[in-house]
């Protein structure tokens, strides 16, 4: 376990958002390894899975896939990094309003685990 340090936190938040601002899905998911696992409260109603997570980059692809679709001029306004042990939170504005994701790392630098909370 390792805190993430501030310069590296930065790099994958910024570089993260540029990915997603660009719409560049395969950018997106090279952050990520293979079999990682995704929640959201947006997949139930997206993807259809009742209980809001996805597991592998297959999956999460076509989740990712159908929401651009459905938001063609997707863009995020970044607004803080947080760092945590082994983690780094993102809080930016997206189409819906302000959100909080957490990503948590494996021991290679890709996320494992990702969560996404959004304002009410």
């Amino acid at each position: 376990m390792s805190i993430f340090s501030p310069d590296a936190a930065r790099r994958f938040a910024h570089k993260w958002i540029e990915d997603w601002n660009n719409h560049d899905l395969d950018a997106v998911l090279g952050h990520y390894a293979d079999d990682f696992e995704f929640a959201s409260p947006l997949i139930a109603s997206i993807a259809g899975e009742k209980g809001g997570v996805l597991c592998g980059k297959f999956a999460v692809k076509a989740y990712w896939e159908r929401g651009l679709e459905q938001i063609p001029d997707l863009h995020f306004d970044l607004k803080e990094v947080l760092v945590g042990v082994d983690s780094v939170t993102l809080y930016y504005r997206g189409h819906r309003g302000m959100v909080a994701e957490v990503f948590m790392f494996d021991s290679t630098g890709k996320v494992k685990k990702a969560l996404a909370c959004y304002a009410l």
